[in-house]
């Protein structure tokens, strides 16, 4: 080899150590500021999924509401119906009581006499 092919080789060196030097450090900035941005984008959108959501429930209890202030309408027209035909409201009260007598299988019902003593508890305490 001659001189000048080894002192060309040795500035090409330098210049391509020089060059990794500077590059080096300038690309682990690139790369963190690449790194930088997709996170902010993935936090965007992490966000705006949270938001969505947060709106979908909304409407789910806005629907929801709707539909159960719909159905007391129904079943208020439905008793008031009930009522009129039975006389009124006592007359709807004494019909459900009637309707839920029996229902657990303990009901005692009592009958009054001339005495004031229902007629199923007169035996009941006598001595035997």
């Amino acid at each position: 080899m001659k001189i000048g092919s080894i002192v060309t080789l040795g500035v090409t060196g330098i210049a391509l150590l020089g060059g990794a030097l500077w590059g080096l450090p300038q690309y682990g900035v690139w790369q963190q500021e690449l790194a930088g941005r997709a996170e902010l984008v993935r936090a965007e959108q992490n966000r705006r999924i949270a938001v969505l959501e947060a709106q979908a429930r909304l409407e789910a209890e806005e629907l929801n509401a709707q539909a159960e202030i719909a159905r007391a309408h129904g079943v208020a027209e439905a008793n008031a119906i009930v009522a009129e035909g039975l006389g009124g409201p006592e007359g709807y009260l004494r019909y459900l009581w009637i309707q839920s007598l029996g229902e657990n299988g303990q009901d005692v019902i009592y009958i009054p006499t001339e005495a004031g003593l229902p007629i199923l508890e007169a035996t009941r305490h006598v001595a035997q």
